[in-house]
């Protein structure tokens, strides 16, 4: 268990800036940064939306209304989410990096916890956020590594049966969250924060994945590199949660996040029946680079015009 700071009126020292990374939700977008000023978790100037080149024109839209100092950028291609936090982060002048999906909003500022631990740990590289529904109830955001039993429990109904749904259950670290900051394999996405200097040594999110697993790959590396991820039920961000990946394997987004989990194994190595060892993780991403310097790339798993 990690513990909590002792408390302190002393203002943290690692300043935090966010990324908003924007496709064809405006109105999303700016409650989200509202919701931001609105109980102090940054200043509008450290605050940066990036449009993914939305066909919808919302990008110009919010460059008319979003709060006075806040920062919009327009990119002119759709990346993918990686490429679009890339672009973000450039734009930031913190220690710290806060990214956020638009469909999320504050209720309250405990944001002081995490700066404080990041302080405190100078190892830490990765910090997860408590995701909640609006209603209250808690989304697990902190997963294990999978492995191909971990698979078959989340994408078939094979995951209804009781051995299965225990299986799901050590996944998704579900009797974690009843205690203190923990260490987590990956956090979700949606809401998370990371140091900057540890975003750049381990090369920054990965532009190969147009959406989905990018944050798994990030916090991989992390690992691998000698950073810490953690899970922090102090601080809770509500999330408006749509779960597009779990419409089908043949809808875009379940064949988007098919291409996405395809990458990460050819990364870091297929996981069979248990969950894979940080060292074989290791091993696998080396392997995978040299085949890069030689030449052998996997690509860039592309959606023309879509997420972001």
């Amino acid at each position: 268990m990690i513990a909590l700071s002792s408390p302190t009126n002393a203002e943290p020292r690692a300043t935090l800036g966010v990324v908003i990374v924007n496709y064809q939700t405006p109105e999303l977008t700016l409650r989200c940064v509202a919701s931001m000023l609105e109980h102090g978790i940054a200043r509008a100037q450290d605050i940066v939306v990036v449009d993914n080149d939305s066909p919808d024109r919302s990008g110009v839209r919010l460059a008319a209304e979003l709060p006075e100092g806040v920062v919009i950028i327009l990119s002119r291609r759709n990346g993918g989410f990686g490429a679009g936090v890339n672009i973000g982060v450039d734009a930031l002048q913190t220690d710290l990096a806060l990214i956020l999906n638009p469909d999320t909003y504050f209720e309250r500022n405990n944001m002081h916890v995490i700066r404080r631990m990041f302080d405190e740990s100078p190892k830490l590289g990765v910090a997860g956020l408590k995701l909640v529904n609006p209603d209250g109830s808690l989304q697990y955001s902190a997963r294990r590594f999978y492995s191909l039993p971990d698979i078959v429990a989340r994408r078939t109904m094979l995951g209804k049966l009781g051995p299965m749904r225990r299986l799901e259950r050590s996944h998704l670290l579900t009797r974690k969250w009843r205690q203190q900051p923990f260490e987590a394999d990956w956090v979700m996405g949606t809401g998370f924060i990371v140091r900057r200097s540890a975003f750049e040594q381990v090369g920054r999110m990965d532009e190969g994945y147009f959406l989905y697993f990018e944050e798994v790959d990030l916090c991989a590396r992390m690992w691998i590199d000698g950073w810490r991820v953690v899970a922090v039920p102090e601080v809770e961000l509500v999330h408006e949660h749509q779960r597009s990946s779990a419409a089908g394997l043949l809808s875009r987004s379940g064949k988007t996040h098919l291409r996405s989990m395809a990458r990460f194994f050819a990364k870091f190595g297929v996981p069979w029946m248990q969950r894979p060892s940080r060292a074989r993780m290791a091993a696998a991403l080396a392997r995978w680079q040299a085949q890069q310097r030689d030449g052998a790339s996997s690509g860039p798993v592309t959606e023309p015009q879509h997420g972001g």
